[in-house]
């Protein structure tokens, strides 16, 4: 697995998804809170919903703008918490795809596609 992983969520018909044909998904959603935090951080970063990067890992680097911290796992899926807030998101099995197992904390960074940040 990459220590470091990259991909491009955009908004279709509405909701936040993304691709990554390398590990199997495409139009994979995001649901359940992750759609609001993706608005909190990328509404800052002009023409978003037609795409931008979201990098992260499973430990800190530098840059890093948002810490989301494990909370419990649910019907094959994860809730993180946003370090310092009350804000959660639910993160499906295709996280599985990134990590062996949930990681404790996912450290994350994001911007635009031309490599401004956000």
């Amino acid at each position: 697995m990459n220590a470091m992983n990259v991909i491009s969520p955009y908004k279709s018909e509405g909701i936040w998804a993304f691709d990554d044909p390398s590990r199997g998904l495409t139009r994979e959603p995001f649901v359940f809170g992750i759609p609001e935090i993706i608005e909190t951080y990328a509404g800052q970063i002009a023409d978003s919903e037609a795409g931008f990067l979201l990098t992260f890992s499973q430990g800190p680097f530098p840059g890093f703008q948002i810490k989301l911290v494990w909370v419990e796992g649910e019907y094959e899926g994860n809730w993180y918490r946003v370090d310092g807030t009350e804000e959660k998101g639910w993160l499906c099995p295709a996280l599985l795809k990134y990590f062996d197992a949930p990681p404790a904390e996912i450290y994350c960074h994001v911007s635009a596609k031309g490599g401004g940040r956000a």
